[in-house]
């Protein structure tokens, strides 16, 4: 058990709220060690195969989410890398079971309005209808980059990536079907995680991360529409932050509470506030395996003047991310399966496909938000060549024949991701090759005869020097022989 001092204040909040018996639970609970858990990209895993090497059960309220046994060497498997899974805990993962429950017909437009590192984008990726689109949006400059990449590697093409603060959403005039407002909170539910957050709590942050809450979901309020719903999620116990919040919500901006479709196995914790007694879902270390969560479902239903304030999208003569369409000059659509269903847009020298189902809303995007990524970014011209960007590489929308590859062992792999030379065989063909670990793509190398150069993006790879001993596999393909299942 790890020794965790925790603050005089935080505890008798907690036994206020909770009650002794409960309390002692989550004291308990924070005591003990995280679980570990990891959650498939069923966008890339696609045959059924895959699973974790050493898993530790299912996440129940998650279909591709696993725990498991030990913690591995994330860092150096190339399959997360490659976007493959995503290392969640599993708490966070009741989102999917909240997507798939009430976000089944579509396609809808949806906004993550404070979204990095990206957890619950790719969650909420993974479970919306087909042809959907998804804004992924976090107001922190450094966080949106992180944010960015994750997405980039979970491969989707109808994907925005946004770095604005609510506010700024307001003003654009998009409105959407479904936000989730994954607000900043105390991090109670993170003690046991990051020891950090013990030392950055304090009841005047709890008050103020409250006010912060109510502002946010204000924003995003304005931004939904009519019937559409909002998911509202902390990573805190209080019911300050919580159940006063969703009240809040309900009888100031006219909104019906929606229920969830739970196991009573699984141990989640309804409201804990006096009076209140409405649908709210709480994970408690101790109780449920996973970290703190507080997630609620709410529906817009209310004619409040606030909620249904009304915006005018200011009319901007040209793009502030100084894009534009080009069509006719990009040399590399034969790089997409399906070239048709794209807009192809220039900035600067770089080309990117825009799925046409949903231009008009990265047009109007453009024109007043930063967006960092949308699509699929193909490639930048440089001469009279386009270098194929990375993102390409990961995507889920690559035309897998417009290169050749190129199977990497493991310690090749490795080697790439720390863009370190790795030489190719030598009846390679020259220009750009696809460097694939498990068949799985990882990127590009630019073949020049007597070398290749490693076009893996400087700021993400590996910098640590070490190797990891033993199986360093965290997941594989199942191979089924009749009734026995080993793995390969």
């Amino acid at each position: 058990l790890q020794q965790m001092t925790l603050p005089d204040d935080f505890i008798t909040q907690a036994k206020a709220d909770m009650g002794d018996s409960l309390w002692q639970r989550l004291a308990e609970g924070l005591a003990g060690e995280a679980p570990v858990s990891i959650r498939l990209n069923p966008l890339k895993c696609l045959d059924g195969k895959w699973t974790a090497v050493n898993a530790d059960g299912r996440v129940v309220w998650c279909g591709d989410g696993f725990y498991l046994k030990t913690r591995p060497a994330f860092t150096f498997d190339p399959l997360m890398h490659a976007g493959m899974y995503y290392v969640q805990e599993a708490s966070s993962m009741f989102l999917d079971r909240v997507m798939r429950q009430y976000v089944t017909d579509g396609p809808v437009t949806m906004l993550d309005m404070c979204a990095a590192p990206g957890g619950k984008s790719t969650v909420a990726r993974a479970a919306l209808p087909e042809g959907s689109l998804l804004i992924s949006n976090e107001p922190i400059r450094q966080r949106a980059h992180v944010l960015a990449e994750n997405m980039q590697k979970f491969g989707h093409p109808d994907v925005i990536v946004t770095n604005n603060y609510p506010q700024d959403f307001v003003r654009s005039g998009l409105t959407f079907d479904v936000i989730l407002t994954d607000v900043p909170c105390s991090g109670e539910g993170m003690f046991r995680k990051d020891p950090d957050a013990i030392g950055e709590w304090s009841l005047g942050n709890v008050d103020k991360c409250r006010r912060l809450q109510r502002e946010i979901v204000a924003d995003a309020w304005a931004c939904l529409r009519q019937g559409g719903v909002l998911i509202y999620s902390t990573c805190t116990f209080n019911t300050k932050e919580n159940e006063e919040n969703v009240r809040y919500i309900c009888e100031e901006l006219g909104a019906e509470m929606l229920p969830v479709d739970i196991a009573g196995d699984w141990c989640i914790t309804g409201s804990l506030l006096s009076g209140f007694d409405k649908p709210v879902y709480r994970f408690l270390p101790g109780l449920t395996r996973g970290e703190g969560l507080f997630m609620a479902v709410m529906r817009k239903t209310g004619d409040s003047e606030h909620g249904n304030r009304k915006t005018k999208t200011k009319k901007q003569k040209s793009d502030r991310n100084g894009r534009r369409n080009s069509n006719a000059a990009c040399p590399c659509t034969s790089w997409l399966t399906s070239p048709d269903g794209y807009e192809m847009t220039c900035c600067g020298d770089t080309f990117t496909a825009i799925p046409r189902t949903w231009k008009n809303v990265f047009d109007a995007a453009s024109a007043s938000l930063k967006v960092l990524s949308a699509g699929v970014q193909l490639g930048t011209m440089k001469g009279r060549d386009v270098i194929p960007a990375h993102a390409l590489a990961l995507s889920t929308a690559l035309n897998s024949a417009a290169f050749p590859s190129a199977e990497l062992d493991y310690g090749q792999a490795v080697s790439y991701l720390r863009k370190e030379s790795v030489t190719l065989p030598p009846d390679t063909p020259r220009g750009y090759v696809m460097m694939r670990y498990k068949s799985v793509p990882l990127g590009f190398e630019k073949n020049i005869g007597n070398r290749a150069n490693n076009l893996y993006p400087a700021e993400w790879k590996i910098k640590s020097t070490h190797t990891p001993e033993g199986d360093t596999r965290v997941i594989d393909k199942e191979e089924r022989t009749g009734s026995n299942v080993t793995a390969e």
